[in-house]
């Protein structure tokens, strides 16, 4: 009978070594994938965003610039048998019949992003609602018109969730931010 021959001491200290190494390199790869994750999600659906205020814009560029009340308020076009509300100077998208583009709510803006994607992110713009939510919706009101902001709920602090009208998208979390005064898109990534 033989006797059962085992690892040596050295083989066992290599072979942890070796995979203290592979770990060493590999681990921190890993951990960026879910901020990256996050990065693309939001970059996505902006991109997408954008895309959309542009078709809608065409839209009402081809039906002839339609114009609602004094303000552009009520000014509406028909995109796939949708009627979506524009502002009737500028014609980019604001969601809500009442609407334009220096009156805006934060409804409004969550109204636009549902109204114009085919397939909208659950969003809200309840500080109470966003467990079963993608994007928290806020509002700032300022001297260059009013903005839109979209923040991934995933990438907020849930303790200190930024206020409407004060979004200093720096260091808040993910987001995407629309001007429908201009139809400028622009995203922030803050991992």
């Amino acid at each position: 009978m033989k006797g059962q021959q085992g690892f040596s001491l050295i083989e066992l200290v290599i072979v942890i070594v070796i995979l203290g190494l592979l770990a060493a390199v590999a681990l921190p790869r890993f951990l960026d994938v879910t901020d990256d994750a996050q990065d693309a999600t939001v970059e996505g659906v902006a991109g997408g965003f954008a895309s959309a205020v542009g078709l809608v814009r065409a839209e009402w560029e081809v039906e002839g610039r339609p114009k609602g009340a004094a303000n552009g308020a009520g000014a509406s076009v028909t995109l796939d048998n949708e009627t979506i509300y524009v502002d009737g100077t500028n014609g980019y998208p604001v969601g809500l019949a009442g609407a334009y583009a220096s009156g805006m709510s934060s409804d409004a803006c969550l109204a636009v992003l549902d109204a114009i994607l085919q397939s909208p992110p659950r969003a809200t713009t309840s500080d109470s609602n966003i467990g079963s939510n993608r994007y928290l919706v806020r509002l700032q009101s300022g001297s260059g018109g009013d903005t839109c902001v979209y923040y991934l709920i995933a990438t907020l602090n849930k303790s200190s969730l930024p206020a409407a009208g004060d979004y200093n998208t720096a260091g808040v979390g993910n987001s995407f931010t629309y001007q429908p005064l201009t139809g400028k898109v622009m995203t922030y990534n803050n991992n």
